[in-house]
Order: C-alpha cells, then sequence, then structure tokens
C-alpha cells in the first residue's frame, strides 16, 4: 500500500475517532440530564398535553429518533400496543427493553409500506438533521407517505424562545454551570452538536414553511424553548 492510501486511511480513522467520541460526550451529557424515569415521565405529561392519550389504543404508532426508547415506554404506559421505533443507531436501540418493534435506519427511508401508520412522533430529533432544508424536505416527506390520509404527525423540538435565549445565557456562566448538573448537561449537549442545533434554531421561518407545506396544522404552539406541531398529511 503507497504512503499516501495509508496517510488517507489513518486520517479517515482520527476523523472516524472524533466524531464518535463526540458522541460519547453528548450521549453522557444527556444521561446526566435527566433519569430515563425523569424523562418517561416528562414524555407522558407531553403527550397528554397534545391529545395523544385520547387517540384509539390500537392505533399504529412509530416514533422517530426514539434512542433508547424511553418515548416507546411512555406510549406504552398510556395503553397503545401496536408500537414501532426508528434510529440510526443501533447501539442506542440494544439499550431498550420492551414491547415496541425497532428499526435501525435513516428517517428520511422508512421500512413501512404507504399509508400504513396511524402516528408519527419525534421529540427532540429533526434538529439533528445534518443540513436544512433538504434533510428536513426529505423527512417530512417521508412521514407523509407513511401516515394514513387521517393520520397524525407530532413534533416537539427546540425553539429559540425568550425562555431558551435565557438558558443559553446562563448555561454560559462558567459558575452556573457547577451548581447545576442539568445545566451543565444541556451546555455539554450544545457544544456537541453546535452546527445542526444552531442551524435549527436559526431557521424558524424556513422550518415552519416546510412543516405547513407537508402538513395541516392542527396545533402548534411555541412556548417555553419548545416547537409543538401536530399535523395531518396535505
Amino acid at each position: 500500500m503507497s504512503k499516501a492510501r495509508q496517510q488517507s486511511r489513518q486520517a479517515v480513522a482520527e476523523v472516524g475517532a472524533i466524531a464518535e467520541s463526540a458522541a460519547d460526550l453528548w450521549e453522557s451529557a444527556y444521561v446526566r440530564f435527566e433519569t430515563p424515569e425523569q424523562e418517561i415521565n416528562k414524555f407522558v405529561g407531553r403527550l397528554k398535553n397534545l391529545g395523544i392519550d385520547r387517540l384509539d389504543r390500537d392505533a399504529q404508532v412509530v416514533e422517530l429518533f426514539c434512542g433508547r426508547g424511553n418515548g416507546l415506554h411512555a406510549l406504552s404506559r398510556l395503553g397503545f400496543t401496536n408500537i414501532e421505533g426508528v434510529d440510526l443507531s443501533s447501539r442506542l436501540l440494544s439499550l431498550y427493553r420492551g414491547p415496541a418493534k425497532c428499526y435501525a435506519c435513516d428517517c428520511r427511508q422508512l421500512p413501512f409500506p404507504d399509508q400504513s401508520r396511524d402516528l408519527l412522533i419525534v421529540q427532540g430529533g429533526l434538529h439533528h438533521l445534518s443540513t436544512l432544508p433538504a434533510s428536513l424536505d426529505e423527512a417530512f416527506r417521508e412521514i407523509r407517505r407513511v401516515l394514513r390520509k387521517e393520520g397524525l404527525m407530532v413534533a416537539v423540538e427546540p425553539w429559540l424562545t425568550p425562555f431558551l435565549r435565557l438558558v443559553h445565557s446562563v448555561s454560559e456562566i462558567r459558575l452556573m454551570r457547577r451548581c447545576s448538573v442539568k445545566l451543565d448537561a444541556l451546555a455539554t449537549m450544545i457544544e456537541h452538536e453546535r452546527h445542526t442545533y444552531e442551524q435549527w434554531l436559526n431557521q424558524p421561518t424556513l422550518i415552519l414553511n416546510l412543516a405547513h407545506s407537508h402538513f395541516t396544522p392542527v396545533y402548534e404552539s411555541f412556548a417555553w424553548g419548545k416547537w409543538r406541531f401536530v399535523g395531518i398529511p396535505r
């Protein structure tokens, strides 16, 4: 093997190791941010507030970007029985212990037939997409393809409200980070996803235009640093 090729492979390996290390640091911070039980309870309350607990418990439900599956546990606690999860990371999916069937795949290429699911949920995953608007448009198109005619798409994502601006400002103060494990965990996560996070927060009009072009809003709100959206396919 030529020296140039060896150097090229070494460079690729180093980039991969750096990316994996950054992912591990983000995951570690995520775990510190709240316990699994706290996150499950948060998801249960959030889904109730969005009216998801009023849907047929036999509905076919998919959670995208499901990670370790705390959102899937929340759906189980609400009584849903036909639950599936999707995440790009097979490692995270392997940590889930529950009744849902899980798939390791890209949210832009879902393994489901057209118009075959009643409810698709995303809780904090879309802002991880690498490019806007292309990746988001592809994700929305795929969600719309999979949903039945009267199905629902639910999205809860960070939004640059006055509250979130305040949280960002406080998280930049070292003393405050030392006093709060949760604040330090949030700041660490932001540090390791800064590109996609800021890309998302800085393009609200583009995001809303895309969402509304694919789904007719049934409910939408912007409060406490979150965009909450429920829509049906157009």
